[in-house]
């Protein structure tokens, strides 16, 4: 059967074509780097020429596995680009192993020649760790916002699915790198040729950098009450210096009973429970993802000496924050 397609005029159809460089860090996600790369073979399908063309790299040129284990052929090792092009680094899984001495020196040397440079899902710590995104905002996926902050305080890190600050971008992986590639065409060649890649990729609902990656703890847990989802983000807000249950039920108007009967009702604990859950998570994250000494872990989520947070970690998680860290050193997922 023959295929059928309508090609789209494109806007500033005179411009070459804009060549992608895919830096393929070891253990990449398969999700972020495809999303991307399938957005710009589209667009040159749509628009009946070729707008984008791209190469993979990584470092020895050779071949490199994403995070699922497929391995991919690289057509080069990390060598001097053109100025014009374009450079994305796709990363995944113990991104901060992957983020090799060669990476950075090789990254920082292409930001001296004013390439434009992405960070696709975990990415963003490789330009962070580069310095490239110092006193810029950035994203990253969810999950890795806790330790990113702590490591990276000149960064203003956003929630956002994408961000593009002046000549970086990050993006917070999965598809939010759709949502990236989208925006460049449509600088590039006008909204029609973007809005014809999305429809060919059955995605109704393209993202701007202003919508966030992850629903609010309120909205994701099905809370509904105006107060107690003001009480979750104020915990939320405050992980180092916990408020106390009495001065978070005045802030919102409620008495301390009240507050209590409402974390009942809804969550099936306590204020004070739920506000340790938090705090125990954030140490959690923040044990498996960095190198932070287990003191300093503890101080950024609120407990004042180590053994009162091995005491809390342990009657949580089952183990202590020591094994926790010696359980996960080999594999940090930053």
């Amino acid at each position: 059967m023959q295929e059928q397609r309508q090609v789209v005029t494109v806007e500033n159809a005179a411009a070459t074509s804009r060549h992608f460089v895919f830096v393929l860090l070891d253990k990449f996600s398969l999700l972020s780097f495809a999303s991307a790369l399938d957005s710009l073979r589209i667009a040159n399908r749509m628009a009946g020429k070729t707008l984008y063309t791209w190469s993979l790299m990584g470092e020895g040129g050779e071949s490199v596995s994403c995070s699922a284990g497929t391995t991919f052929a690289l057509d080069s090792d990390l060598i001097e680009l053109q100025r014009d092009d374009v450079v994305l680094i796709c990363g995944g899984v113990d991104v901060q192993s992957a983020t090799t001495k060669k990476v950075l020196n090789w990254v920082r040397r292409e930001a001296r020649r004013g390439l434009r440079i992405g960070g696709l899902c975990t990415a963003a710590y490789s330009l962070a760790k580069a310095g490239l995104l110092d006193g810029k905002r950035a994203t990253i996926h969810w999950e890795n916002s806790d330790s990113f902050i702590e490591e990276f305080d000149e960064v203003q890190l956003t929630k956002s699915v994408f961000r593009i600050d002046g000549n970086r971008m990050t993006t917070a992986g999965g598809t939010s790198s759709i949502d990236l590639m989208l925006k460049i065409i449509a600088d590039d060649f006008g909204e029609d040729l973007a809005n014809a890649v999305a429809d060919q990729m059955i995605y109704s609902s393209i993202r701007t950098d202003q919508d966030t990656q992850r629903l609010s703890t309120p909205t994701r847990i099905g809370v509904r009450h105006p107060k107690l989802s003001q009480v979750i983000l104020m915990m939320e807000k405050n992980i180092e210096e916990p408020i106390s249950p009495s001065i978070l039920a005045k802030d919102v108007g409620m008495s301390t009973r009240q507050l209590e009967r409402l974390f009942r009702r809804y969550l099936s604990r306590s204020p004070k429970r739920y506000y340790m859950e938090l705090r125990l998570h954030k140490a959690r994250n923040l044990l498996m993802q960095t190198d932070m000494s287990v003191i300093n872990v503890a101080l950024a989520c609120g407990f004042a000496s180590p053994s009162h947070f091995s005491k809390c970690y342990r009657a949580h998680y089952n183990t202590t924050p020591y094994r926790e860290r010696g359980a996960h050193g080999d594999r940090l997922s930053v």
